[in-house]
C-alpha cells in the first residue's frame, strides 16, 4: 500500500503540478506557513503534527524573503531579523525558488501552490510539503 501511494503522489504531481501552475499561484505564497510532511527521494517520509516554528514568506512580483517566526500562544509571534531574500523565476514552465548568492546559494523546485498548501524539492530530491498556518489561540 505504502508503495502505491508513493507511486500515486508522483502521478499526481506530475500531472496535477508543473505546467498547471501559473504565475499568479504565486501571490498564493504570502503568509505564515507550517511544514506538514518530508518525502525523501528513497520513499521515506516524516509527518509533521504540529510545529513549534513557522515559515512567514512575504513577496512582491518575483522576489520576496522567508524568515522564521516563533508563534505565541496569544496569536503573536516572536520573530527575528533574519529575513533570508528569494527570487522565483521559471524555467521550461516550471518555477524554482533561488535564495542566497555565490557559494551559499541554494535552489528549490515549486511543485505546486494552493491557497492552503505548496510543496518544493530542494537539489537532493527531497520535498517539502507545507500547509498554511492556522494560530491557536487560547484567549477569551
Amino acid at each position: 500500500m505504502n508503495g502505491y501511494r508513493h507511486y500515486l503522489v508522483i502521478v499526481l504531481l506530475f500531472f496535477g503540478c508543473g505546467k498547471n501552475l501559473e504565475k499568479k499561484d504565486l501571490e498564493k505564497l504570502n503568509g505564515y506557513w507550517e511544514i506538514s510532511e518530508v518525502q525523501f527521494p528513497n520513499g521515506q517520509q516524516k509527518t509533521y503534527t504540529i510545529s513549534t516554528m513557522v515559515d512567514f514568506i512575504e513577496m512582491e512580483g518575483m522576489a520576496g524573503f522567508r524568515k522564521k517566526v516563533k508563534p505565541q500562544l496569544n496569536g503573536s509571534f516572536i520573530t527575528s531579523d533574519d529575513a533570508e531574500p528569494f527570487s522565483i523565476f521559471e524555467k521550461n514552465e516550471i518555477f524554482h525558488i533561488s535564495y542566497g548568492k555565490g557559494m551559499q546559494q541554494r535552489e528549490e523546485v515549486l511543485l505546486m501552490v494552493t491557497q492552503n498548501t505548496f510543496a518544493v524539492r530542494n537539489d537532493n530530491g527531497v520535498e517539502y510539503h507545507y500547509r498554511r498556518y492556522e494560530p491557536i489561540n487560547i484567549n477569551p
